[in-house]
């Protein structure tokens, strides 16, 4: 059960910014690396990474955190955790010469889920094999419903 409850949780997390910005626009939409370029004259991070994603889905994390066996704080832990992970791929993917919105699969589902989880293994009493097997279920939901979220209008993209 608790695969599958943190399964949920990392999609409601990294959900939240997607569908923020679908709500809200570009209001309150500040960029995480405040427009910052390398030498290579790629952006840091890119114009999706915001702040405010960062913080509703820290706030949201935090708030659902009880519902997989954690205090509020070790939530928000999880959640900036997760966006991290995010934000890491972004960098990545920027110094491979990606362009923004590139799909990479497997590369955009993994360090999101991986750094949280084994970060806070501990407290969520999971081992290697619940945490791979998070991460499989992550994906194969990531694959499904990503498609159906573009055709409702919440993806910009429709992976």
């Amino acid at each position: 059960m608790i695969i599958l409850k943190l399964t949920l949780y990392l999609l409601l997390i990294n959900g939240i910014p997607v569908v923020a910005s679908r709500l809200l626009g570009k209001r309150f939409s500040m960029a995480l690396d405040l427009g910052l370029s390398l030498p290579d004259g790629r952006r840091l991070l890119g114009e999706s990474k915001t702040w405010r994603g960062l913080i509703l889905a820290t706030l949201a994390a935090a708030l659902v955190a009880p519902a997989v066996g954690l205090s509020l704080m070790q939530g928000a832990a999880f959640g900036l955790a997760s966006l991290l992970g995010d934000a890491m791929t972004s960098f990545l993917k920027r110094r491979l010469a990606m362009p923004p919105h590139a799909h990479a699969p497997v590369l955009d589902q993994t360090l999101e889920v991986i750094l949280p989880l084994w970060w806070l293994h501990d407290p969520l009493g999971i081992g290697l094999h619940d945490g791979l097997a998070v991460w499989v279920l992550f994906l194969g939901c990531h694959i499904i419903l990503s498609p159906l979220l573009y055709r409702l209008g919440v993806r910009l993209v429709p992976w």
